[in-house]
């Protein structure tokens, strides 16, 4: 179900968190190895949902669920490279937390190339990337939300998968069950994709005061999101 103007993603929560339970349940139960990529909204809820099914049968591997948050990767590059005059497929930004709102949290002082950002800039940047969303429900007025946009993360993120089954040395971020932040057992930042799924938790490397702040504040958000997840499946 896609977002509407006036909805959060945290809205479409009813519908698809039955959605998600519903094909977790038949995951588990006729392929436990599969390597589930969760593009799903709301991903800071859905996520922990596939991984309590997968748990109630006895095979949870927490690396191969996974909620693909590529397109806050794929938005930041782009904002950045716009603001910046470089190439977008040249431009790497890590986005950390969780895939909507204040969650969501671009890591400008880890961009590749480096770049050097004036404070207003940063904080502008960084809630368009939080909201980018939303600008774009609100562009297409009811007509539905990110599509192709979201086509070409869930592109980059299952090519980046792939790319570590088959041995290759592959870094994505995504959202999955870690503990890389405390406080929360699920947290998106940076992984090493290998022949298992997450090979390696690169965790959120040095973040600057701002970025600091941020991650605070995403924190009680994440858990209530995660909270939802999980009360959804034990009733």
């Amino acid at each position: 179900m896609p977002r509407k103007p006036g909805m959060t993603r945290d809205d479409l929560f009813n519908t698809n968190a039955s959605i998600v339970r519903d094909l977790s349940e038949a995951a588990a139960k006729n392929c436990p190895k599969a390597f589930v990529a969760i593009i799903t909204n709301p991903v800071n809820s859905t996520v922990p949902i596939a991984c309590e099914i997968f748990k109630k049968h006895g095979v949870f591997d927490p690396r191969r669920i996974f909620g693909v948050t590529t397109l806050d990767v794929v938005r930041s590059a782009a904002f950045v490279a716009g603001a910046k005059n470089l190439d977008a497929e040249e431009t790497d930004i890590p986005v950390i937390g969780g895939h909507s709102g204040i969650t969501i949290i671009p890591l400008l002082s880890q961009a590749k190339p480096f770049c050097k950002f004036s404070n207003d800039e940063v904080k502008k940047l960084t809630e368009r990337i939080q909201n980018a969303g939303t600008e774009v429900v609100k562009a297409k007025a009811g007509a539905g939300s990110a599509t192709l946009s979201m086509a070409l993360a869930a592109s980059k993120f299952v090519e980046s998968l792939l790319r570590g089954l088959r041995g290759e040395k592959s870094i994505q971020c995504a959202y999955v069950a870690s503990d890389a932040c405390s406080g929360v057992d699920y947290f998106a930042t940076p992984l090493e994709f290998g022949k298992n799924g997450v090979e390696k938790v690169l965790g959120m490397g040095k973040l600057s005061t701002y970025e600091q702040s941020l991650v605070a504040a995403a924190v009680p958000e994440l858990k209530k999101n995660i909270s939802k997840g999980l009360k959804f499946v034990s009733g």
